[in-house]
This record gives C-alpha cells, structure tokens and sequence, in this order.
C-alpha cells in the first residue's frame, strides 16, 4: 500500500480518558491510550503544570537548551513522556476547580492519576467521590506499593520500586552488588499493565453496565514479572540470582569473540547440540556433563567456558554466519548508537521524531512510537506534547459548555 492509500484507524475513539497523572507511570498510561485515539486529557497544576516541565534541557525546532528561553520550547522529558495528550489547567483543591474536575468526571470513560495514596481521596475526588457523578466510571489508581498493605503509605519512584520488589537481587554480575536495570522499568510497564486492565474493566462495563475501582501497583507488578522465572527454585537450591549477562538454567547469554560480543541462546537439548555442531565441538554433546539441560545447568560454569574458549578463535561476522548456518539462535549486541541507526525502527513505527503541538515542524530527539503494527490501517498520526493548558478553552468549552468570558474570570480567579 502506497504512502498515498494509507488509511488510519483509531480503536478507542470516543473514549475519554481524565488524567491527574505526573512523572512518568500516569502520564505514559495517557501517551498510551492517547496513541490508540482516545481523547486523553492531562490535568495540570496552574502556572507549573507537571513537575518535569521544568527539568531540562528544553528543546524547540532551532535545538535544545539548557534553560527555558521561550514560553513555546518544553522539557525533551516532557515532550517524549506527553505525545498526543492533551492539557488543561485546575486548581483541584479551589472549590470550583473540584467542582469542575467532577463535571468533567461524569462525562468521561476513565480516571487515571497517580499521586500518593489517598490524595485524591483527601481532595474529595477519589473513586466514591466521581462514582456518586457517573456509576460507570473506570477509576485507576496507580502507586508505587498500591492502596492497601503495610506499604502503601510510602511514596515511591521508579529506583525505589526496583530495590523493593526484588529486581535488583536478581540483576548484576554474581559478585558483585545489586544492580538497578538502566531504563526506568517499573514505570513504564506498570502502565502497560495499567492500560489493559482499563481496557477489560471497559470491556466488563460494557456486559455488567458498571464501572470499577483499579489499583495498580507499580513494586507488585516487576514483583509479579519476575516470579514467572523459576527463581524460588534457584533461592532453594542455593543457586546465585544474579547471573550477570548470563542466564539461569543454561549455558546462554553473552559472549566474547576476537572482535565483539554476542549473544546466544541454548534453551534445549536440540540447540546445545547444534551449537557444539557448529562451532566444531560434536565432543560437547557426548560430554556426561552436558548431555542434558540439568546437566549442564549443573555444571554451567564449565559450559560456558568451554563455548567460550572456541568462540575466541572466530570474529564477530564469522560466529554469527555459523551460528546462523545451523539454527542456533544468536545476535549482534548493538549500541544505541546502533540502534538509532537502523531503518528497521523508523519503518515500523517504533521510534519516530518528537514533536510539540506549538510547532508544525519536528524538534531533533526521538520518542518511542507504538510497536505494534495493525492491519486494520495506521494508529492517529501524534500530535506532539500540549503547552500548558492548551486545549483549556477548547475542553472547557466542549464539555463544560464555559464561554471566553467565563473562562477570563476563572484564570483571574486561580481556578485555571
């Protein structure tokens, strides 16, 4: 299909999506269902807005800046984490801005914040507080420990959510020290975990006529993902957790050749045989030590030096190439440099110029698109990152029916 015939579909259009979100878990939960075509709409502190606003550097079409030189340039932190989302000012704890917030409730599908535990509650804009306006509602709460349990009363980020649910015992090299993944993980798939369930609460909705109540847990979800792995059975058997760039149960993972690393995975009996195929070591497989999984998941150490001690005698390219001739799965380890690089990525979506709704141009940076691909046709073209409170006289005006004249008195109020 040509450039010219693509067609475009937006799944959750017509869906509305309130957002009381800051950081990074609330806000990527917008991007997300924003990215699938629901209106979604960030509420924002006046004059401030969502703390990252202001960390720079700040970037407009001309570069970037360490410092805010023009109302128009955004924090880089803030365009990638806003894509498509809109923004609107309220003082949610003046009277009249509460009042609004409801307003807006009783017209939306779903309520999305993540600020501390009981805030909102504290606000009178909690989940009893918008179900006595619109019975229908989907109402997700996102925290670092969740509503409930002895830890719910702690506030939490992202570094805090790793040492917490236990990642960080798992990740590093075996002696040495817990290690944080490099990406900010628990705040990224806690609103992908976030998003789906909104989707079968919505889902629900639509056979019980109900809304409900959401509780997302941001130290309960990498607790959660981490136990699908058999680590109990490792902790048990005395076995180390942190196996550094290789992986429990077998002798796969990273290694060296003459000019570069790879990675390789042997899951299976099959592949460990034709691993020592291909790099002309049929001994390995007769090797009583090896002949199995368990085997050689008891005697890894001795496995992977013995792998490893041949692949040093090829280059990169000519590990690769025999792997590949006999099945083994295996790969490059890219940079990011690397990555950037590659049209693969550009091609599908997957990483695609940032943009800022005040300008028609791009800005130089990369945001993360949606990587799926729908056959159906192409999710909405992103809109790029709202300035503060951009769509407040085109939200207020559509939802609460507010004039230009009420809107003047509001701003001059601190309402907006």
């Amino acid at each position: 299909m040509s450039s010219e015939e693509t067609s475009f579909i937006s799944p959750l259009a017509g869906l509305r999506v309130l957002g009381v979100t800051v950081y990074l878990a609330g806000p990527f939960t917008l991007v997300n269902l924003a990215r699938l075509g629901a209106e979604a709409i960030k509420v924002e502190v006046p004059e401030y807005g969502d703390p990252t606003r202001g960390n720079g550097p700040f970037a407009d079409p001309d570069g970037y800046s360490p410092t805010k030189e023009t109302d128009s340039q955004l924090s880089t932190r803030f365009l990638k984490r806003s894509q498509g989302v809109k923004s609107v000012t309220l003082n949610l704890k003046h009277p009249e801005g509460k009042q609004m917030f409801l307003d807006m409730a009783a017209k939306s599908d779903v309520v999305v914040e993540n600020l501390s535990p009981g805030a909102m509650r504290r606000l009178g804009l909690g989940y009893e507080d918008v179900l006595k306006v619109n019975p229908k509602i989907i109402y997700a709460s996102i925290s670092g420990y969740g509503q409930t349990g002895p830890h719910s009363h702690r506030k939490a980020h992202d570094p805090e959510i790793q040492g917490m649910s236990g990642i960080m015992d798992i990740n590093g090299d075996p002696d040495g020290p817990p290690m944080r993944v490099g990406f900010y993980i628990a705040d990224l798939v806690t609103p992908i975990f976030t998003c789906y369930s909104i989707l079968a609460a919505l889902r629900n909705r639509d056979i019980t006529g109900k809304g409900q109540y959401l509780d997302v847990s941001m130290m309960d979800t990498l607790t959660s993902l981490m136990f699908v792995e058999n680590i109990e059975e490792a902790l048990y058997a005395g076995e180390p957790l942190r196996m550094g760039n290789g992986i429990r149960g077998g002798p796969m993972g990273l290694y060296h050749t003459k000019d570069g690393d790879i990675i390789i995975t042997v899951a299976s009996d099959d592949q460990w045989e034709r691993l020592a195929k291909a790099i002309g070591a049929p001994h390995l497989i007769e090797d009583p030590r090896f002949a199995r999984f368990l085997d050689r998941g008891k005697n890894l150490d001795a496995a992977r030096s013995a792998v490893q001690e041949i692949l040093m005698t090829f280059t990169k390219k000519e590990a690769l190439k025999i792997l590949d001739q006999n099945d083994v799965p295996c790969s490059d380890v890219r940079s990011v440099s690397q990555i950037i690089d590659d049209q693969h990525f550009w091609d599908r979506g997957t990483l695609r110029s940032m943009r800022s709704q005040a300008f028609d141009e791009d800005l130089p940076g990369i945001v993360s698109g949606f990587p799926v691909v729908f056959s159906g046709g192409s999710l909405p073209q992103e809109t790029g990152a709202p300035l503060l409170g951009q769509q407040n006289a085109d939200i207020y005006g559509d939802i609460l029916g507010i004039d230009e004249s009420h809107l003047s008195r509001l701003e001059s109020d601190g309402v907006i």
